[in-house]
C-alpha cells in the first residue's frame, strides 16, 4: 500500500523510467553527457512541463494542484536521484511561493497562468558580488518614479538568471537602507526594455556544470508599480519568510542524491568479489553502509516531519526550517563521503561505474548546503533564538500541553491529513516555540505508557526500553544545554562565538533524535502496512538514537549486533526490490520495466 501523498512521486518515477537504463529519460548516462558538455537541459525541463509537474508548485486556490509539502519533497527526491542539475533548475519554480505568500490577486493570477500555460520559470535575485549573504547591505537600488521604479545594479551569482522569464528582485527602496529599506519585486523580463537590463556570463562551477549559473544587471531599468510584492519596505521580511519554506525543500535534493549514491555503491558492493567474498560481506563495508543507511532514515524523520509541520505549526519554522536545512544536507554530504570508501577508486571516476553518477552526485550536492542560507547562516538563525527557546521550555504551561501533543501527532502521523498551508502564519521568530523540543517530556510519558501494554505483539519491549533510556539522555542533554544558554552572556549581532555555533549543532542533533522517536511512536501501528515491519519493530530507531547521542556521550553502550544486521538486511532488500531508501519505501522504476509510460501526463496516470 502506498500512502496517498507518495502516489504522485511513484507516478513520476514510473514515467521517467529507471535511470540506469541508457534509453530512459534523464538516464545517468545522458545527464552525465549534458554535464560534460555544460549544456542546459532544455528538453528535459520541457518534458516535465509537458507532464504537468509545474501544477504541483501552484496552490489549488491559485489554479494548481499543490496540496502538501510532504507530497512535494517526495517528488523532488524522485527528480534529484536522477540529476541534481535538472531537479534544481526545474524547482526554481518554488520561488513562486513568494507570490502565493504575499502577492495580490492580479499577481497570483498572472504567475499561475505563466507557469501553467507558458512554461515560465523564475529565479531569485537576492545576492550580490560584493555582499553575499548580507542582504541588508545590498546595493541594487529601486528609485521611485512616476508609475513605478527605476532599477540599477547587479545581482550575482543567480541560478537561472539568464534562462528564466520571471526574476524576484530584492532592491533597496530607502536610501538609508536598513531592515525596512528593502522591497521585493516580481519582474517579468518579457515586459522590460531590452536596453535596460543585461545578463552576466555563465559561471564555471565545480558541480551542476550544466546549470545556468550567471547574473543579471539593471541600468536605469523601469519596472511598473504592479511588480511590487507586498508593501514597500517589506522585502527583507518576505525574503526571510520565503527562506523558511525553501530551506526545508532544499533538503529533498540532498535526499535524492544520497539515495543514488547509496544505490550505485550497492550495485558495486553486492557484485564485486575480493579475497573470495563480495564487498558487502566484508565487515567494515557492511557496517559503513549500515551506518549510512541509518543516517538516511534519521534525515527522513527530520525532513518529512518538517514538511508536514509547515501545515501544522508554520509560526515555528524560523526554528524548524533552520534545523532541517543545516542537519539534512550536512549529514547526507557526510553519508556520501563515508560510502565513497566502499566504492573505492571508482567514486572518483567520471564514467567507469554507472556512468560516473557517484562522482557527479558528490560534486553536485556540495552546493545544497549553500542554497537559501548557508549552514553558518542557519546555525546563526538558531543561535539568535536559542535563549528564548530555553526560557520557553522552563515556562511551559500544563494547560497548553494537550494542544502541543495534538500538533505533534498531526505533524508526525503520516496517515493524518494536514491543514492547508497558510503562509500568512509564518513568523520571523518563533517566540520560543519548538513543539519537537518542548514536547519531549510528554513524548517520553507516552512511551512509558506503552510499557504496560505487554499484549501488543508488534511491540518489542527490549526496543522500547532502549528508546526510553536514550530518551532520558536526550532530556538530560537538552536540560544541560538550556541551563548553559540561560546562564551565558548574550552575544549580539554576528559576534557569536565558536562555542555558540557548536551548541546550535547540538540542538539540531537533539531535535533530530526526538523527530525519530515521534515518527516511530506515531506510525509503528497506524501505518504498519505502508511502512512495513522493519519500521514498526524499531531497531533502526535504537541505532539512530545511538548514532546521534554518541556525539554527546562516547561511552554509550552499543546496541545488539543483531540490530545492525537486521538494518543491513533491510538496506539490501530495498536495493534488490528497487525501493526508495526511506522510512516510506515507495516503489521506484525497475530495470526490467517494459511498459512504455514515459509519455503519459500526470492526470492520465492511475493512482494505485
Amino acid at each position: 500500500m502506498t500512502l496517498t501523498q507518495y502516489q504522485l512521486a511513484e507516478q513520476l518515477e514510473q514515467a521517467l523510467g529507471n535511470p540506469n537504463q541508457p534509453d530512459s529519460l534523464m538516464s545517468f548516462q545522458h545527464t552525465a553527457e549534458l554535464d560534460e558538455a555544460e549544456q542546459f537541459p532544455h528538453d528535459e525541463i520541457a518534458w516535465l512541463y509537458q507532464w504537468g509537474l509545474q501544477n504541483y508548485y501552484i496552490p489549488t486556490e491559485c489554479g494548481g494542484k499543490f496540496t502538501s509539502f510532504e507530497e512535494f519533497v517526495a517528488f523532488v527526491r524522485v527528480l534529484a536521484r536522477r540529476d541534481l542539475n535538472i531537479s534544481i533548475a526545474f524547482t526554481t519554480l518554488f520561488w513562486s511561493f513568494l507570490t502565493w505568500m504575499a502577492g495580490n490577486e492580479a499577481q497570483k493570477e498572472k504567475l499561475s497562468r505563466l507557469m501553467r500555460e507558458d512554461q515560465v520559470a523564475m529565479c531569485l535575485s537576492y545576492s550580490e558580488r560584493g555582499h553575499g549573504s548580507d542582504l541588508v547591505g545590498g546595493s541594487v537600488i529601486a528609485t521611485k518614479t512616476e508609475g513605478g521604479y527605476v532599477l540599477n545594479g547587479e545581482k550575482w551569482p543567480i541560478n537561472r538568471a539568464t534562462i528564466s522569464g520571471i526574476t524576484f528582485v530584492l532592491a533597496r527602496t530607502a536610501v538609508e537602507g536598513g531592515n525596512r529599506g528593502l522591497s521585493l519585486f516580481m519582474v517579468d523580463k518579457s515586459e522590460l526594455n531590452p536596453s535596460q537590463y543585461y545578463n552576466l556570463p555563465k559561471i564555471k562551477t565545480h558541480g551542476i556544470r550544466a546549470a545556468d549559473m550567471s547574473g543579471i544587471g539593471f541600468s536605469d531599468c523601469f519596472i511598473p508599480t504592479s511588480t511590487l510584492i507586498g508593501r514597500e519596505g517589506e522585502g527583507l521580511e518576505l525574503a526571510l519568510k520565503g527562506f523558511q519554506i525553501t530551506r526545508a525543500l532544499c533538503a529533498a535534493f540532498s535526499q535524492g542524491a544520497a539515495d543514488t549514491s547509496m544505490r550505485t555503491t550497492l550495485n558495486f558492493a553486492v557484485n564485486r568479489r575480493l579475497y573470495n567474498k563480495t564487498v558487502i560481506d566484508m565487515p567494515h563495508a557492511r557496517r559503513t553502509l549500515t551506518h549510512a543507511f541509518t543516517d538516511m532514515l534519521i534525515c527522513d524523520c527530520v525532513n518529512i516531519g518538517a514538511a508536514r509541520g509547515f501545515h501544522v505549526a508554520p509560526g515555528q519554522f524560523s526554528v524548524w526550517s533552520a534545523v532541517d536545512k543545516y542537519f539534512v544536507p550536512v549529514t547526507l554530504e557526510q553519508v556520501m563521503k563515508d560510502t565513497s570508501v566502499v566504492l573505492g577508486s571508482r567514486f572518483y571516476m567520471r564514467d567507469e561505474h554507472d556512468a560516473g553518477v557517484f562522482q557527479k552526485m558528490l560534486r553536485d550536492s556540495a552546493i545544497i548546503s549553500m542554497f537559501d542560507g548557508s549552514s553558518v547562516v542557519n546555525l546563526h538563525a538558531l543561535i539568535l533564538q536559542r535563549r528564548q527557546l530555553a526560557k520557553a521550555r522552563v515556562r511551559r504551561k500544563p494547560e497548553k500541553l494537550e494542544a502541543l501533543k495534538a500538533r505533534l501527532a498531526q505533524s508526525f502521523s503520516l496517515d493524518q491529513p494536514v491543514p492547508t498551508f497558510d503562509a500568512t502564519k509564518l513568523e520571523l521568530i518563533s517566540r520560543g516555540a519548538d513543539d519537537v523540543m518542548q514536547g519531549l517530556e510528554n513524548t517520553l510519558a507516552q512511551l512509558e505508557a506503552l510499557k504496560v501494554n505487554t499484549s501488543d505483539p508488534t511491540l518489542d519491549q527490549a526496543v522500547l526500553s532502549q528508546v526510553l533510556e536514550f530518551g532520558q539522555v536526550i532530556l538530560e542533554e537538552l536540560n544541560a544545554q538550556d541551563e548553559l544558554i540561560t546562564q551565558s552572556a548574550f552575544e549580539h549581532g554576528h559576534e557569536q562565538s565558536f562555542e555558540s555555533f557548536d551548541l546550535a549543532k547540538q540542538y539540531c542533533r537533539l531535535h533530530a533524535a526526538i523527530a525519530c522517536i515521534l515518527m516511530w511512536m506515531h506510525n509503528r501501528q497506524r501505518n504498519r502496512e505502508a511502512l512495513g515491519d522493519f519500521f514498526s519493530r524499531g531497531e533502526w530507531l535504537v541505532l539512530s538514537l545511538h548514532r546521534l547521542l554518541s556525539h554527546f556521550r562516547m561511552a554509550l553502550e552499543r546496541p545488539p549486533e543483531a540490530y545492525y544486521e537486521n538494518v543491513a538486511q533491510e538496506l539490501l532488500r530495498l536495493h534488490q526490490e528497487d525501493k526508495m531508501f526511506s522510512i516510506v519505501p515507495f516503489q521506484l522504476a525497475k530495470s526490467s520495466t517494459k511498459e512504455d509510460i514515459s509519455h503519459a501526463t500526470a492526470p492520465e496516470l492511475q493512482l494505485h
